[in-house]
């Protein structure tokens, strides 16, 4: 953790350090001022910003530039904690902060209230989702208050509202209008405790990220957004977000969709039924080039495909598939990929022809093939894929090396001798290159050898040349597949959005008219929330019997609802006028408001939401319903609030947000998050003090109450040395505050009160304008921080309300040069003396006016000088041992 200490010294702060030995002589002279109390200043402000809502956006007539800062909004499962208390002071600071620049500020609040906690929380309570979510709610949103957040409140929203969820459904509409959301039968993850399907991204390590519980594969009709479709544009609009997003959640957007070229290559399967998989069985691959190297297929044990190939192979083949396949389904897909797992598979019994050679190929399955990766299925090239000679090792299966990879790829191409059945003859010593006696696959670059008209090529120009020798025969082209899979939407759970769809007689899909939403939920009276492996919705028959809106023939509803990442994927829209009944959002405050400037919150989110989000976006831009691509301009996403090294939880225990801001109160709790280090480092709360924070606020508060100049005072006559640091932090405060750099300004503010305080007790006094100047710009920069002691400080030096408006002043830029500065003499850490020197002065200059210092020649006495650190010109720490 970049503690307070990294982040002064980064900034020039050792004074701050320096001026800790002084502590108890402040102390002293405190005694007897006027105490701070955090708690009376709470409650004397927060009514008054309640009545006034100074935050409002948007008010009509307004011409301020916009901004638009938006926090991830909470899950409503009890009270705040310790995480939202830092995602929450963060978004507060930058939202402040632009307020404070002068911008029309949007900084909205709601709900993600629908979900599984609930429902699991409802049933484990005998309660009633709605009231457990919505007593949530209320909690939360008194405690948001009381934590002094910049919010406009006339924007709340709740997902779980009938008026929000509506719009989901319309938005499932337009997907469903452009083919995008569709329903199929296929292979999902389940989680067996939660009785509910989930997205590829909601399993963890193969654990449902809800309960935590092993999932399993199950095959279910369920409902999709057809996100492939957007694959490429999702990669490379990425580029749009360089240098305005973390480098690491791009890098882990990139990964997850997980584009890869290479060839779909056409293996005709010998002697299949025209009837079943057709006549050829298509495999996708990164290295076409190593095609002449295949010497069998794997295909995965759950696709329909390996069921279809062990339906035409004997019965003993049959049953033996059965087996496997049974067996491979209890594994998870992180095991299923794991290297070092031992390869299993069965064979098939049947055979492909190989597209160029015209050779037999022997066809397997194994549950190293994913049924989702691809087409199902790989072309096996033991000698140059580690898991495909794993297999073939343990089947012993043949091995061909089609790539020299001792052969230079410059200069002449080698000429290699063939043997009696054509194939060349390897180096003399061939041990290196043979992964049948290595057990360690190929995967350089080289030549080609062994596959005909590629020999002799590299591996690039290989590639090249065999995709078109496929295309000249028809039997491969070129292609590209990604990890990313379609965005499995329903679950089968009763506190969701239902899914606008009814089933005719039929059987056909029939969506719900635009003029008949919302569907809304049904009254839990009488119902069975338990998960029984199917939506508890299809119990409810007076909702789920309906009417086909085309003819008014008998229909029943789907019994599903939606992942509530669809909820999350367009509310930044919503807030933009969460009352309007007649449209989710409006394209023309879209374009005055939208896209979000600053997003803040967990890295946890920096796939599933971010990635559904950006996506749902495209599809509204192809829509014509908003001119931009990307949701978010910026994301800042925080580190974790951790306590003896873990992260915080109510199963874990730790420590209770509500206990700290009744301790230490809401001011010293949101400066001491600030204050930890970087935004994005994860911090142990043992490690901070509040203690201190709370210290310090009472110090900069008592020093508003003592200022003796009037508001009016002519500036420029006060103590130049103070007015020039209070200009540096004006100068400074932009750059660090947009570079997410709290916890230095706090430092700075710190360091600048012990400035105000000197000058007080030591210099021109209270009446010096320099200290009404540097006292007022602390409380504008401290009210990002500390909102409560800012409002109060301001009033007590003679404005109304509110500090939020105030302004952050310009720097002069004749105060920015130093005609001085100060140095720290340290003597074993500890500071000595200070002396006025050049911002110019040579290091070794610096440490002669140390060494000649009478408060440095005392301290070191008859002890050695070990070694002298000099950072000109602000410091010069010289190290002692004891003589001899």
């Amino acid at each position: 953790m970049a503690n307070a200490h990294a982040a002064s010294e980064e900034h020039d702060a050792e004074e701050h350090d320096a001026e800790e030995h002084d502590a108890e002589e402040r102390d002293a002279e405190e005694r007897d001022a006027p105490d701070y109390d955090f708690a009376a200043l709470q409650a004397k402000w927060l009514p008054v910003w309640e009545e006034a809502a100074p935050y409002v956006a948007g008010k009509p007539g307004d011409k301020r530039p916009r901004k638009y800062v938006l926090d991830m909004f909470p899950y409503p499962s009890g009270d705040l904690h310790m995480g939202h208390a830092e995602a929450f002071a963060f978004g507060d600071i930058i939202a402040r902060y632009w307020m404070q620049r002068g911008f029309d500020v949007l900084h909205p609040i709601g709900w993600d209230s629908f979900g599984l906690p609930a429902e699991n929380a409802a049933i484990k309570r005998g309660a009633e989702p709605r009231a457990w979510t919505y007593e949530n709610i209320a909690t939360q949103k008194n405690s948001f208050k009381r934590y002094g957040l910049a919010l406009d409140w006339t924007r709340e929203l709740h997902t779980s509202d009938p008026e929000y969820y509506k719009w989901n459904q319309w938005l499932f509409l337009k997907l469903y209008e452009k083919g995008l959301a569709y329903r199929k039968a296929s292979w999902v993850n389940w989680c067996p405790f939660d009785q509910t399907v989930l997205a590829n991204e909601q399993v963890i390590d193969g654990h449902c990220e809800r309960c935590d519980h092993l999932v399993e594969k199950k095959k279910l009709t369920q409902w999709y957004f057809k996100i492939t479709d957007y694959a490429d544009r999702l990669l490379d609009d990425l580029k749009q977000l360089e240098g305005s997003w973390p480098s690491k959640v791009i890098s882990m957007q990139r990964n997850w969709i997980g584009r890869s070229t290479g060839a779909d290559v056409d293996f005709r399967l010998e002697g299949a039924p025209a009837e079943s998989v057709g006549d050829t069985i298509t495999v996708f691959t990164t290295r076409p080039d190593t095609l002449y190297g295949v010497t069998f297929m794997v295909v995965a044990p759950d696709s329909d495909l390996a069921a279809e190939l062990a339906a035409g192979s004997t019965p003993e083949a049959r049953a033996a598939f059965a087996a496997y396949r049974e067996l491979a389904q209890k594994s998870t897909e992180i095991e299923r990929q794991d290297a070092s797992r031992p390869k299993t598979g069965i064979p098939l019994e049947r055979f492909a022809v190989h597209p160029l050679t015209g050779e037999r190929i022997p066809i397997w399955t194994a549950d190293y093939v994913l049924a989702d990766y691809g087409h199902g299925a790989v072309m096996g090239v033991p000698a140059h894929d580690q898991r495909d000679l794993d297999f073939a090792l343990a089947f012993g299966l043949p091995v061909k090396i089609v790539v020299d990879t001792n052969a230079p790829l410059t200069g002449a191409i080698p000429v290699l001798d063939l043997d009696e059945n054509g194939l060349a003859i390897l180096p003399d010593d061939p041990a290196p290159l043979d992964p049948a006696r290595t057990g360690q696959a190929l995967g350089g670059d080289g030549r080609m050898i062994n596959s005909g008209p590629l020999d002799g090529l590299s591996k690039q120009n290989a590639i090249k040349r065999v995709i078109e020798v496929l295309g000249e025969a028809g039997t491969g082209r070129a292609s590209k597949t990604y990890r990313l899979r379609d965005w499995l939407i329903s679950r089968q759970r009763f506190w969701g959005t239902p899914i606008p769809i009814v089933h005719s007689a039929s059987g056909e899909l029939v969506p719900v008219p635009e003029d008949q939403l919302p569907v809304v939920l049904p009254s839990t009276q009488g119902l069975d929330l338990q998960p029984k492996g199917q939506s508890p919705l299809a119990a409810a028959s007076a909702w789920v019997q309906t009417t086909d809106p085309r003819d008014g023939s008998p229909a029943l509803r789907d019994p599903d609802t939606m992942d509530t990442f669809v909820d999350s994927s367009w509310y930044f829209l919503r807030f933009l006028d969460p009352n309007d009944d007649t449209k989710a959002f409006d394209p023309a405050l879209a374009e005055r408001w939208a896209p979000v400037d600053q997003y803040v919150g967990g890295v946890e989110h920096a796939i599933l939401h971010l990635l559904y989000a950006r996506f749902i976006t495209k599809v509204l831009f192809d829509l014509g319903y908003v001119s931009f691509t990307e949701p978010f301009a910026a994301t800042l996403n925080q580190g974790t609030v951790l306590t003896a090294g873990k992260k915080m939880s109510k199963s874990r225990g730790g420590v209770h947000l509500g206990d700290e801001l009744d301790r230490f109160g809401v001011d010293a709790i949101r400066l001491t998050m600030s204050f930890a280090g970087p935004p994005e480092d994860n911090f142990n709360w043992e490690d901070v003090s509040p203690a201190g924070s709370q210290k310090f606020l009472a110090r900069a508060w008592r020093i508003s109450g003592e200022v003796a100049s009037p508001p009016d005072v002519e500036w420029k006559g006060g103590d130049r040395a103070l007015r020039r640091q209070t200009h540096r932090l004006l100068a400074d405060v932009p750059g660090l505050i947009e570079g997410f750099k709290f916890n230095v300004v706090v430092a700075r503010l710190m360091e600048l009160v012990n400035g105000i305080r000197k000058t007080i007790d030591n210099g021109p006094g209270a009446g010096d304008p320099a200290v009404r100047e540097a006292i007022e710009v602390v409380t504008v920069v401290l009210s990002l921080f500390a909102p409560y002691t800012a409002e109060d400080m301001w009033q007590r030096l003679g404005y109304e309300p509110f500090v939020a408006w105030a302004g952050l002043r310009k720097a002069d830029p004749t105060l920015l040069v130093e005609d001085s500065v100060t140095a720290v003499l340290q003597v074993d850490g500890k500071v000595r003396d200070r002396v006025e020197v050049s911002p110019r002065i040579a290091a070794d200059e610096l440490e002669q006016l140390a060494r000649a210092s009478a408060a440095v020649v005392r301290s070191v006495g008859d002890r050695e000088i070990a070694n002298v650190i000099v950072r000109a010109p602000r410091l010069v720490n010289i190290a002692t041992r004891p003589a001899g």
